[in-house]
């Protein structure tokens, strides 16, 4: 029998990670799911066993803390297993003139944005490399394409993930690892709220569901 290929998926409690997730069961993988909610994560799972069969394990990760990636990591390696595809798609907002933006805010942003992803990219990669299989989806934004007035930060931090991601491509061609950026417009999940720009014209029309963006990114990625 076949193995079963695992995939790492960060931010999967809901919206566009949550569908991932059920595109990586219903393609046959084994899942490790983590965000902060870990209850959510924990009826994901029943959900996704129950639906497709399979391994999942959940961990409860805070990635806006400055050693959050390398905790999780070693959690997912101490459980005993072998991450054969990562998925960086937690991320969050902040709406608002940045010389006003709260510290604190500001710093989780970068961290889960920019850091906790660089650092889980590049603990997770040597080994995807030394297989010569294996892949990263990064979760960017349309946002990555041009500067954002009110909302500086997160789209300076998706241009970061973009380029990044287009780096690596370059530096992984040929030798079997898969690298691929998926860049939603607006979508229909919880990220209005929790940045605070629930009234912004962005997501008054037109939303994409968040199935809609993972069946998408998925295919890209597969």
């Amino acid at each position: 029998m076949t193995e079963r290929p695992s995939t790492l998926i960060t931010g999967a409690s809901s919206g566009i990670g949550a569908a991932l997730a059920w595109q990586a069961a219903a393609a046959g993988h084994d899942l490790v799911l983590t965000a902060r909610r870990g209850y959510l994560l924990t009826e994901l799972a029943e959900a996704l066993t129950a639906r497709h069969g399979g391994r999942v394990l959940t961990i409860e990760a805070d990635l806006s803390l400055p050693d959050g990636a390398d905790r999780l990591v070693n959690e997912v390696l101490a459980s005993g297993w072998q991450i054969d595809h990562l998925i960086n798609n937690a991320g969050l907002g902040a709406c608002g003139l940045l010389a006003g933006l709260p510290p604190g805010r500001l710093h989780e942003l970068l961290q889960v944005n920019l850091v906790s992803l660089t650092t889980l990219t590049r603990l997770l990669l040597p080994s995807m490399l030394a297989r010569g299989a294996g892949g990263i989806l990064n979760v960017a934004s349309l946002a990555a394409f041009q500067p954002g007035p009110d909302m500086a930060a997160y789209y300076a931090s998706k241009a970061y993930v973009l380029s990044l991601s287009e780096a690596l491509h370059e530096e992984t061609r040929g030798s079997g690892v898969r690298i691929s950026c998926l860049c939603p417009g607006a979508t229909a999940t919880s990220f209005a709220r929790e940045a605070s720009m629930e009234d912004s014209r962005l997501f008054r029309y037109g939303l994409m569901t968040a199935e809609a963006v993972a069946q998408e990114g998925w295919k890209g990625f597969s």
